[in-house]
């Protein structure tokens, strides 16, 4: 039997920003990290609620990613409402990825761009995937991890706790070994230091304090552009025979890259997860890192197609493709913002693209009316409230946060 041994979690507020928006949980066997955003403090609110959502016991039915997704829906809620009851925190929103311990396995509950990392064997293996826009547009072959890694609009996210009533969260189970060294991170870490760095600090440091402070401090020396928090823990074996070379695992959903993660939206969400396979399933091995994973290449051969079925398959693959850029486009939309003004003249953020197609169809939609109307900022400001530039969300609501305060100096 497995548990989560040695833990220790590190945050700090980076050398860029004011505040600290970051929140974490550590207390094994469950483990939530969280990065909130809406400016005005109210992205240190959605990530407090989200992990606060996690201080009490998980529910007792389910099968671990049931009841880690039940919980993220539950504070996906409270962070919705309260963005849309109080007036300061309006469009806040925030990061989640939960891990769970339990019978030699890791139960992962995700939303957004903080990630979970297991090391193993001197390799790093990436447990989740970003619900971010350019990392859309590398699972499409738009963009490399290289161009990904630089690109302008890199934190934009597509999908967060609180930002709609319902919000769609990912689940996986992988099997766990002994001597594994499970990471839990916000992106203000793999923002600034690749995952060689933390590979070759994870490496050198046996003594998790130590990789905490260093896996800080380097970020920091790289720029500090956002909040850093981490949390590292390992795992043991406790009682038992089990080899822990070659353990014995119940089963994985898909990985990342491959299949795909389970996923759940709605009330219902707890009870749609698709279940990890049968214990007579071999289980897939943890994925190395995210660039390196694949198709999967497990499926059984197929009859030779007919003459009318390869075309009809062709079809349908194009169909299906074509849905799937529409959605992604839809969701990554639900997080591209941008500031203009309404009928009456008056400063608003508008949710999508800044876009009209013929007959009237807008691509966008109001999220934000402030009270401050466009002829009231200073002249030398009104640029910045005008150009239709696409921001993140915090950074939309900032700015016109500033507006409402008088603080766009001239």
């Amino acid at each position: 039997m497995l548990r989560a041994a040695h833990t220790t979690w590190r945050t700090d507020t980076g050398r860029q920003r004011r505040g600290n928006e970051d929140s974490a949980f550590a207390r094994a066997p469950l483990f939530v990290i969280a990065d909130g955003m809406g400016g005005a403090q109210a992205g240190e609110v959605a990530s407090q609620i989200a992990v606060e959502a996690f201080h009490d016991d998980l529910p007792d039915h389910g099968t671990p990613e049931e009841k880690l997704a039940e919980v993220a829906q539950v504070a996906n809620r409270r962070i919705f409402d309260i963005s849309r009851s109080e007036h300061e925190r309006a469009g806040m929103g925030t990061t989640l990825t939960a891990v769970y311990v339990e019978d030699g396995q890791l139960a992962i509950a995700h939303v957004g761009d903080s990630r979970a990392y297991l090391f193993r064997n001197g390799e790093l293996g990436l447990l989740t995937q970003d619900h971010t826009l350019v990392g859309e547009l590398v699972k499409r072959g738009k963009l490399t991890e290289e161009q990904a890694a630089e690109h302008p609009q890199r934190s934009i996210i597509t999908r967060a706790l609180g930002i709609d009533a319902e919000v769609e969260v990912d689940t996986w189970t992988y099997g766990a070994r002994a001597g594994d060294v499970v990471l839990l991170c916000s992106d203000g870490l793999t923002s600034m230091i690749t995952e060689e760095q933390i590979v070759a600090i994870l490496a050198s440091e046996p003594d998790l304090d130590a990789a905490a402070d260093r896996l800080i401090t380097e970020a920091n020396e790289a720029g500090g552009r956002d909040n850093i928090t981490v949390i590292l823990f390992t795992l043991e074996e406790v009682g038992g025979d089990d080899n822990v070379d070659e353990p014995t695992v119940i089963g994985m959903a898909p990985l990342p890259g491959a299949e795909g993660p389970s996923s759940t939206t709605g009330r219902a969400a707890a009870a749609t997860i698709a279940a990890s396979p049968p214990a007579s399933q071999e289980a897939r091995p943890v994925p190395r890192l995210a660039r390196t994973q694949g198709r999967n290449q497990d499926s059984a051969p197929r009859r030779r197609a007919g003459r009318f079925t390869k075309p009809l398959a062709a079809l349908l693959a194009a169909a299906i493709v074509v849905f799937l850029i529409g959605a992604g486009g839809y969701l990554a939309t639900r997080q591209l913002f941008f500031v203009g003004t309404n009928n009456q003249g008056i400063v608003t953020i508008f949710r999508g693209l800044p876009y009209e197609l013929p007959f009237g169809i807008r691509l966008y939609e109001t999220f934000y009316v402030s009270g401050v109307p466009l002829q009231y900022v200073p002249a030398p400001r009104r640029g910045e409230l005008t150009n239709s530039q696409l921001r993140s969300q915090g950074d939309a609501i900032s700015l016109v946060h500033a507006a409402e305060l008088g603080q766009l100096a001239r």
